[in-house]
C-alpha cells in the first residue's frame, strides 16, 4: 500500500533534495528542543531520517543522489565561504602561526597513524588499514587519497562521515574537561578532527573558530596528501 502511494511521488525531481532538507530542518528543531546539546547534531539526525526513508521506500543511492545532487553541488560554495572569516581573522592567525604549524603537523600524524594502528592491532587487513588512513580529511580529498594508495573509497567515505559527527559531538566537551577555552584551539581541533560536519558545529559560535577550522579543513587535506602515501609505503603486507 505504501509502495504504490509512494510511486508517483517519487518521480517528482525536486522530491529527494526537499525531503534531504526537510529532514536536516528537523534535525536542527530537534537539536533547539535539546538546548543545543552537541548529541543531538543535526546532520547526525537528518542522516538517520533519509535512511530510513530510503529503506522504506527502497530507493537506491543513485535515484536518490539524481534528486539530492544540487546540496552536493552546495559544498564548493560552502567551502569557499570559509574565507570569509579568515580573511576577518587575518592578525589572530598571523599571531599563531608557529602553534598552528606545529599542532596541525600533530593532529594530521596522528589520526592518519592512530587510524591504521587501530585497524592493524585488531587483525584488518592492509586494504581496510589503508582506508582509515585519511579518515579525518574532507570526504573528497580522503576518498581520492584512499583510492591512490589502495584503499576503497566507499569505506572512507563513511569513515570521514562519521568521524566528522563524532568529532563535532564531543569535541567540545572533550576540550572542556582539559580546560581548553581557547577559540583558536577548538576551531583548529574541529577543522582537523572533523572537517566539513564539525567545522560547521563550531563556526556559529565564534568567527575567531570558523576561521581556524577553516584552515584545519584545508591545510590537514594538504598534510595528509604527504602523510598517507608514506605511511602506504612503510605498512608491511599481512
Amino acid at each position: 500500500m505504501f509502495r504504490t502511494l509512494w510511486a508517483p511521488l517519487a518521480l517528482t525531481p525536486l522530491l529527494w533534495l526537499t525531503l534531504t532538507l526537510a529532514a536536516f530542518a528537523f534535525g536542527q528543531a530537534v537539536q533547539r528542543l535539546c538546548r543545543r546539546s552537541p548529541l543531538a547534531n543535526p546532520v547526525l539526525i537528518a542522516i538517520l531520517v533519509m535512511v530510513a526513508i530510503l529503506k522504506c521506500t527502497n530507493t537506491s543511492y543513485a535515484e536518490y543522489f539524481a534528486g539530492a545532487q544540487f546540496i552536493n553541488f552546495l559544498l564548493g560554495p560552502a567551502t569557499v565561504a570559509l574565507a570569509v572569516p579568515l580573511a576577518l581573522n587575518l592578525n589572530h592567525i598571523r599571531r599563531s602561526l608557529r602553534g598552528l604549524g606545529l599542532a596541525l603537523l600533530a593532529g594530521s600524524l596522528t589520526s592518519a597513524i592512530s587510524g591504521v594502528a587501530v585497524v592493524w592491532a585488531m587483525g584488518g587487513g592492509r586494504e581496510v588499514a589503508l582506508s582509515m588512513a585519511p579518515k579525518a580529511v574532507t570526504t573528497p580529498i580522503a576518498m581520492s587519497l584512499a583510492q591512490e594508495v589502495g584503499g576503497v573509497p566507499a569505506l572512507t567515505a563513511a569513515l570521514a562521515i562519521a568521524g566528522g559527527i563524532i568529532a563535532a559531538v564531543v569535541g567540545r566537551t572533550v576540550l572542556q574537561w582539559f580546560r581548553v577555552d581557547d577559540w583558536r584551539s577548538h576551531g583548529l581541533a574541529a577543522g582537523v578532527a572533523g572537517s566539513g560536519v564539525a567545522a560547521a558545529q563550531i563556526a556559529p559560535l565564534s568567527g575567531v573558530a570558523a576561521a581556524f577550522a577553516a584552515i584545519g579543513i584545508g591545510l590537514n587535506g594538504l598534510v595528509t596528501a604527504f602523510i598517507v602515501p608514506l605511511v602506504a609505503l612503510l605498512l608491511p603486507m599481512k
